[in-house]
């Protein structure tokens, strides 16, 4: 007995010829030309005995196939089942090529199949074809189909007419319900179906504990079907005599509804379930037309969009959430009886899915998450780019290849740094600029757009800090001024230098370094404190406006860091700190992953607490304030300066408040 099957190196077909190879006979399979390396692939790792697989070379989008009239004589009349299963399965693909596969396609086969004047021609077909139907639909059902509007959904139920206006030979239809991977291995090409929806459930689970309820939608019943259950079931009923010219609807007979799937799936990976899930029933009240109206509003389309990107969810699925059609499949069920084939429950093998695909398919694993791929031959300003955090982090992203351009007052350390780096092969350029000076920051920003064109990611690193208590500041007026000018004005001044180049382009990283301070509310730091919460207010602002022209907003809460600006602290000097270098790296992380906010969970604790118990806090920070005294520095007496040291109590409370400013 031979075989001949279209779509071989697809997820069922590659399936289905395994299947077949547990029979007699041999397999041939319509391969292109520049697929065989993917044959190749394909049949070493199903382990395919290639004395009995047979790669004919051919094109499905040409007459016959592809094949020549040569390769037909020598096939013809020894084709016992022709299996066609190459075809499109993909929501998002353009009409023209869902077209041109699945309907030029299937006559192409047919015509094909004829010439071989084959035993039976099995075409897979899909519960696409009943369209969106309302209500249930038998396997001898067809032009019954309702709601084709869909590209997808018309091409697979004209395909699948093509087969059954079929008078040349015989034929029988296979209509799979919601392909998902392997149920004993889980394996997947492709993220599909319910799939859309993992990213959506793993970010859940990054945000919230398991056992937070959460609202969800009740939605339709999606039938949902096993590889390997497709491809036994086609396998036994494609070799049953007195079975031509029938449907067979490949499917569970007890579908789950969408917020049941959803919720099997997320046990499986561990996420909140949807406890509370709203059916979209509950809305049939309101008129479609006012319905419709308010989705096209442009804030809600907006939103919607949005949303559908960051979870990585076509807009076509959508359709499918409330799915109207059930599937009656009697026929085979009395073709399958006492063959032990049925479908698993789908609570059976979910965490076989979630885990392939958390280990081969998840989007995240294909993201470039080095910092060469987000920074080279990109342009990086660095303020206060010639020591601590600055230098670091300039050191990091020129190794990455980035045109690294560093900013700082100081001549003599700029250049120092700027030729070391250069000396290991970076592209580094150095400019002098005193920040807090305003005209100096426009002489700057003209200075870099003449010379580099534009800037991709700007970092604001350089700051003053002060610690003083607001009791030794009375006359210290310009303590606030001095703060602000740098801290706030002058990154504000380069934002607004930099940022109409980088609307115009649509594209751009804004980094603000900020402090634990911040979050913390530090004792006696509230002029630098004051300074770097002006500059957050303005990010989280900014944010709003500019998201939707491509300019992204980092701040980094960091704590504290050993760089010369906490040196006239002795105190610091025996308390836990961050190296400059870590510090670099949580700016690598924000340049990588550009979140909104990078942040110790220290310093979002504390934020948590003053907002939901001030008093209580309040205490806390009080006495942290009596605990540590203004320094040697701060009191303005050098002398006392060779005697500061941490005391004990001091110590340990600074290593329990690990990072926070005292």
């Amino acid at each position: 007995m031979s075989y001949f099957v279209t779509g071989a190196t697809g997820f069922i077909g590659r399936f289905l010829v395994s299947n077949l190879l547990k029979r007699k006979g041999t397999i041939h399979v319509l391969v292109r030309k520049d697929s065989q390396k993917k044959f190749d692939a394909t049949a070493k790792k199903m382990g395919w005995d290639l004395k009995r697989v047979i790669p004919v070379a051919g094109d499905m989008t040409q007459a016959k196939c592809g094949l020549t009239a040569a390769q037909i004589r020598a096939l013809s009349g020894k084709i016992k089942h022709f299996f066609h299963l190459a075809a499109i399965y993909d929501l998002t693909a353009s009409a023209a090529a869902q077209r041109e596969a699945n309907i030029d396609g299937t006559q192409h086969a047919l015509d094909l199949a004829a010439a071989l004047n084959a035993g039976c021609f099995h075409h897979t077909s899909s519960i696409a074809a009943a369209g969106l139907y309302s209500g249930v639909f038998r396997e001898d059902m067809f032009d019954e189909a309702e709601g084709l509007d869909d590209p997808y959904l018309r091409t697979k139920h004209d395909s699948e007419g093509l087969v059954r206006n079929e008078k040349r030979i015989k034929w029988r239809i296979y209509r799979p319900g919601m392909v998902v991977g392997h149920s004993q291995t889980g394996e997947m090409d492709k993220i599909d179906g319910p799939y859309y929806f993992f990213t959506f459930l793993k970010k859940l689970r990054e945000m919230l504990p398991p056992w937070m309820p959460m609202l969800g939608l009740e939605g339709g019943r999606i039938n949902i079907i096993p590889v390997d259950y497709v491809v036994d079931a086609m396998d036994h009923i494609a070799h049953k005599p007195k079975l031509d010219g029938h449907c067979f609807h490949l499917t569970d007979p007890e579908p789950q509804r969408v917020g049941e799937v959803l919720n099997t799936f997320a046990r499986a990976g561990h996420t909140p379930e949807m406890t509370m899930r709203i059916d979209a029933r509950m809305f049939a009240f309101v008129p479609a037309g006012i319905r419709g109206a308010v989705t096209n509003l442009p804030p809600v389309k907006r939103f919607i969009g949005m949303l559908l990107r960051d979870f990585k969810i076509p807009k076509e699925v959508m359709k499918f959430i409330t799915y109207p059609t059930r599937f009656d499949n009697r026929e085979t069920e009395r073709a399958l009886r006492g063959s032990g084939i049925k479908v698993p429950n789908l609570d059976s093998y979910a965490w076989r899915l979630w885990d392939y695909w958390e280990r081969h398919l998840d989007p995240d694993l294909f993201i470039d998450r080095t910092l060469k791929g987000k920074v080279r031959n990109k342009v990086v300003v660095i303020t206060g780019g010639s020591s601590g955090i600055g230098l670091a982090t300039a050191e990091k992203v020129a190794a990455a290849g980035a045109v690294t351009v560093i900013v700082a007052r100081g001549e003599d350390e700029l250049f120092k740094a700027r030729d070391a780096m250069k000396a290991q092969g970076g592209k580094v350029f150095a400019y002098t600029a005193d920040l807090a000076d305003m005209a100096d920051c426009d002489r700057l920003v003209k200075q870099i757009l003449t010379e580099h064109g534009h800037v991709d990611i700007l970092v604001n690193n350089a700051g003053r800090s002060i610690r003083r208590s607001i009791e030794l500041s009375y006359d210290r007026f310009h303590d606030f001024e001095r703060t602000m000018q740098l801290n706030y004005f002058g990154s504000l001044r380069l934002i607004m230098g930099f940022m109409p180049k980088m609307t115009e382009r649509r594209k751009g990283h804004i980094i603000n370094i900020s402090s634990i301070g911040v979050l913390a509310n530090s004792p006696r730091f509230s002029a630098y404190v004051a300074s770097k919460a002006a500059l957050d207010a303005f990010s989280r602002c900014a944010q709003g406006e500019l998201s939707g022209k491509g300019i992204s907003f980092t701040t980094i809460n960091m704590p504290l860091v050993k760089t010369p600006m906490i040196a006239p602290t002795k105190m610091y000097d025996s308390i836990p700190t961050l190296s400059p270098d870590e510090a670099a790296d949580l700016v690598v992380k924000g340049i990588i992953e550009k979140p909104s906010r990078i942040a110790t969970r220290l310093g979002i604790f504390a934020s948590v607490v003053n907002a939901l118990a001030p008093k209580a806090y309040e205490v806390v920070m009080s006495t942290a304030f009596e605990l540590f005294p203004d320094s040697a520095a701060a009191k303005g007496d050098r002398k006392g300066l060779k005697d500061e040291h941490a005391s004990n109590e001091q110590i340990a409370f600074a290593a329990l408040m690990r990072g926070v400013h005292w």
